[in-house]
């Protein structure tokens, strides 16, 4: 077998895995999986909002309060079984696309190889934080030390600045995919009522700007922490939301975000039911 054969029959076998049902129903776990994740965190925000005490309203915050639950065990190994599929099915549509009319360019493949390591890097956090060998960190304390490591190399304070504005940037582009329904390109409903249509782009459209907001407010906050060379103005997710109870709305905007992250997870798990999987 010549090497351009091999390479072939190895392409070939990847394309099959890749478009295969066994990836499918681990994408679609997957996405049920993070729509449970942003459900917890938006319920825990809501009750930091209403005055909850010892709450962490962030990706810690909901695996602790699973693992505080009957067979919460079985739940977090689930968890980290569907970010894995995630992982798996995004590296796919990097390697061959996505679905859709422009689902082959450099660039819808480099955001599928985003979201592979994103995800893949929740997965590893989610066994760790199962061994108990990490993953117990807030997100606050963990953007403030990575921001305070960076900041102390040259240049670092630019890196710094220039990730805050990419923040600040995906945080818009995610509240624009969201009001103009880009989702919708993305899911198979042609089948289904016209109230259920109406129900899932409803979920979509609140959802994606909810994260939309606490990305481009993470990014600010990232920003500012370089500017003024303090490291404690970063914040993750929990204080990210925590901030926006401090604005002249008080609690009734963090109420407002909390509810619509627990909407992105509700229509998360609709994607799981009608999103297109198969790379393209």
């Amino acid at each position: 077998m010549t090497v351009r054969t091999a390479r072939r029959t190895a392409q070939s076998a990847g394309r099959e895995a890749a478009t295969s049902r066994w990836l499918g129903w681990l994408a679609r776990g997957g996405l049920a999986a993070r729509g449970v994740n942003y459900m917890l965190i938006g319920l825990l925000a809501v009750q930091i909002a209403l005055g909850a005490a010892g709450q962490q309203a962030d990706s810690t915050g909901a695996l602790r309060e699973i693992a505080r639950q009957p067979g919460g065990a079985v739940v977090l190994w689930l968890l980290a079984a569907g970010f894995a599929g995630l992982a798996l099915w995004r590296l796919a549509e990097a390697a061959y696309g996505q679905a859709g009319r422009r689902g082959h360019t450099a660039g819808k493949r480099l955001q599928s190889l985003g979201l592979g390591i994103v995800y893949g890097l929740g997965c590893a956090g989610t066994v760790s934080f199962i061994l108990g060998t990490g993953g117990h960190t807030s997100g606050n304390n963990r953007a403030q030390d990575l921001t305070a490591r960076v900041m102390t190399h040259s240049g670092g304070r630019w890196l710094v600045i220039l990730t805050g504005t990419g923040l600040f940037a995906a945080g818009v582009a995610l509240a624009v995919y969201g009001l103009a329904r880009k989702f919708t390109r993305h899911l198979a409903m042609a089948r289904t009522s016209a109230r259920t249509r109406t129900a899932v782009e409803f979920l979509g459209i609140a959802g994606n700007v909810a994260r939309g907001v606490v990305f481009a407010a993470a990014g600010v906050f990232l920003v500012a922490a370089a500017a003024s060379f303090d490291p404690e103005k970063a914040q993750g997710l929990d204080g990210t939301l925590r901030k926006t109870a401090t604005t002249p709305l008080g609690p009734w905007l963090l109420i407002s975000v909390a509810l619509g992250l627990a909407i992105f997870g509700i229509y998360s798990c609709c994607e799981a039911r009608w999103r297109i999987v198969r790379p393209g």
